[in-house]
């Protein structure tokens, strides 16, 4: 078969399965016009989630008859007014997309420059269809209707209405935060699902187009390095979910969904989050044009830095900070969820008695409970005595009677007790702290360790007697190889046959913990890292590692001043609102919802 051209309509087919995948990918070529064309206010419109419409109309500057009809040519665009592409700054500057999307759907443009009068244009599968003056606004709309229609092999591809709808809301929502300075709202099925004004600021916006709660539960990211600045916001690591759709990233205001930042934000909350968990973040990096190539996709998401390693240390770093300079801070209020699980009961008839005196105790028994709730909570009790005096199982022995603190100075409160031997609970100005013990000290024990490989002081202890520690010999030649490195951590061992380890010494901050369940651990994780990394390039794996070892476990009684020794470190040690798994090691339950909770309010 000898080579030929193509006509120019399967041309555009072939631009369309390129550009436009879906009705999100029209959406989006749209959108973006409508924001290089100067527009303020951009209102959307869809119909069985772009399937059968799509509609963008803006306030833009509009274009001329002629300017129509150049548009829908190829590679016609008013972005590049010279060969620069290097240095392009628009959303768009291909020329392809409303030819692409032409080719493949009935497409109505109708625009108007201020002082002139508006003209329309249908596009029908390729074809012209009408042309003629038209009465509209200043600016632009078009409406794309029956996408893939004469294509059925790339109609049936598509999903369902549902899915189409949610994809083109993910575009809006990114778009949306990338230009808080313009209008969006998005309408489907006639139900207003996106509306937001011009003129708010990136943290509002942010929050508008996320979940009013991430204002609260959330730190600003501010870093310049040479040309380049990062700004955002950085959910706090307790603040997460379980996808990661909630990761806003964005070069040059283009939204991007790029690997490199992707795993930037990832490596930045490293032992801050569980695996299966992932931050809310939205970030912003400014830079030079010709410090990043934006031509190397067709739908433009995807970017080429020039820097690229300067760009990742910047996200870490940036994050790094941003969560440092949160303290010990977490998502504060317990979920709704748990609240409703406290319970009323009814009251006791006489309700000055006190349950200390024996009249009280003789009331316990005798006095009839008017809830048949309560009898069955009363009949796990039979076995109760009503001579035995209880005020002892109604909290510690131990005075715990001091003045609450400043919340100023200290926020987590004063200790007043332990539930379960694993909660502290604590009273601050402004409500009740809850306080887990163990994923609390973790934090500390982590964030002390961590310190002091970075200062090469990690202290080791030798224990009075060398341990064995039996493991197979592929673990046992992984921490021989690592021995060096380990040590650096506190933690002398050393091969002793074929499938031994001899432990010499421990990290003295962890204490006196399981020395063999310690080593285990360790060799375990080293059999997941890279060989290529040093243990000081994962400091935070091996640190968490041995932190977790060396925290004071759930189930260990603790004094109250231990317990407000526990609450004053984490007031200033960084992360120490998270356990080194991403769950909060405290929450605190206000006093309007106590207040609540006793009708009060």
């Amino acid at each position: 078969m000898s080579i030929r051209r193509l006509p120019n309509s399967l041309i555009n087919r072939i631009a369309a399965g390129e550009v436009v995948e879906r009705p999100a990918s029209a959406l989006k070529e749209l959108v973006e016009n409508s924001i290089d064309a100067g527009a303020t206010q951009i209102n959307i419109r869809l119909e069985q989630g772009g399937l059968d419409l799509v509609q963008v109309a803006d306030n833009g500057c509009g274009m001329s008859r002629d300017d129509i009809a150049l548009a829908l040519e190829r590679h016609a665009t008013s972005k590049l007014p010279d060969e620069a592409i290097e240095l392009v700054t628009t959303m768009g500057f291909r020329g392809e997309a409303l030819p692409s999307i032409a080719s493949v759907a009935r497409m109505t443009i109708e625009s108007r420059m201020a002082g002139e009068d508006g003209w329309s244009r249908v596009i029908d599968h390729g074809e012209l269809v009408h042309e003629g003056p038209t009465a509209i606004p200043p600016g632009t709309k078009v409406r794309v209707e029956q996408l893939f229609a004469n294509v059925p092999a790339r109609r049936k591809f598509l999903r369902t209405a549902r899915s189409e709808y949610a994809a083109c809301t993910d575009i809006v929502r990114r778009l949306a935060m990338a230009r808080p300075d313009i209008g969006f709202t998005l309408e489907h099925q006639g139900r207003k699902a996106i509306a937001v004004q011009g003129g708010e600021t990136g943290p509002e916006r942010v929050a508008a187009l996320t979940s009013r709660d991430l204002r609260a539960n959330s730190v600003g990211v501010d870093l310049q390095r040479e040309e380049i600045r990062l700004t955002g916001v950085a959910g706090l690591p307790t603040y997460n979910r379980g996808v990661a759709d909630h990761q806003f990233l964005f070069v040059n205001g283009r939204p991007v969904k790029d690997r490199l930042l992707v795993g930037a934000v990832r490596g930045a909350y490293a032992e801050m989050l569980a695996r299966d968990r992932h931050p809310v973040v939205a970030l912003f990096i400014n830079m030079p044009p010709e410090l990043v190539d934006v031509n190397v996709h067709p739908a433009k998401t995807e970017v080429r830095f020039r820097e690229p390693a300067m760009i990742r240390g910047m996200i870490v770093s940036g994050l790094r900070k941003a969560l440092d300079e949160g303290g010990f801070r977490a998502v504060q209020r317990p979920s709704e969820s748990a609240l409703s699980k406290w319970q009323t009961e009814p009251s006791a008839p006489d309700p000055q008695t006190s349950i200390f005196t024996a009249h009280g105790r003789a009331n316990v028994a005798q006095q009839p409970y008017p809830s048949a709730q309560v009898q069955e909570h009363v009949s796990a009790f039979a076995g109760f005595d009503p001579r035995e005096d209880i005020a002892p199982l109604m909290g510690r022995a131990e005075e715990a009677s001091g003045p609450v603190p400043d919340a100023a100075r200290h926020p987590l409160g004063i200790a007043r007790g332990q539930v379960a031997k694993t909660y502290i609970v604590a009273e601050a100005e402004d409500g009740l702290v809850i306080v887990d013990q163990h994923a609390a000290h973790e934090r500390l024990v982590l964030e002390r360790m961590r310190k002091a490989v970075e200062g090469g002081t990690v202290a080791s202890q030798a224990l009075l007697m060398a341990e064995v520690v039996e493991l197979d010999e592929n673990a046992c030649d992984r921490l021989e190889a690592r021995a060096a490195e380990l040590s650096d951590f506190g933690l002398e061992l050393e091969r002793f046959g074929a499938t031994a380890m001899l432990v010499r010494a421990t990290p003295a901050m962890l204490g006196s913990g399981d020395v063999k369940q310690l080593v285990t651990d360790l060799a375990d994780e080293l059999g997941a890292y890279d060989q290529a990394l040093s243990l000081k390039e994962r400091v935070d794996h091996v640190a968490s590692t041995m932190a977790c070892h060396g925290s004071v476990r759930a189930g260990r009684v603790l004094s109250v001043a231990e317990m407000n020794a526990l609450l004053r470190e984490m007031e200033v040690t960084p992360h120490s609102g998270q356990c080194n798994h991403g769950r909060p090691t405290w929450v605190k339950l206000a006093l309007e919802d106590v207040e609540k909770l006793f009708g009060r309010k």
